[in-house]
């Protein structure tokens, strides 16, 4: 039973740290120890912000705004 949860969780995790590091330009392991610290300290509500944070990163497609390529006035 934990084997499965495990495997369900390695192969559908959310990438939360790892997009935070990148846009950090830091390792993704000391996201991940923040993220576990601060949810010790703060009692588990920025468990909730990194569950929020991957429902964004899982559906950030709607939340992207068309933009069209003006024409400058020299294309007119």
């Amino acid at each position: 039973m934990i084997q499965k949860v495990v495997f369900f969780f390695e192969m559908r995790s959310f990438g939360v740290c790892g997009w935070w590091a990148r846009k950090l330009g830091i390792s993704s392991s000391k996201v991940r120890i923040g993220f576990i610290y601060s949810s010790f300290i703060a009692l588990g509500s920025p468990l909730m912000i990194y569950l929020v944070m991957a429902w964004v990163l899982e559906h950030k497609h709607y939340f992207k705004l068309q933009r069209k390529k003006r024409n400058t006035i020299w294309e007119l």
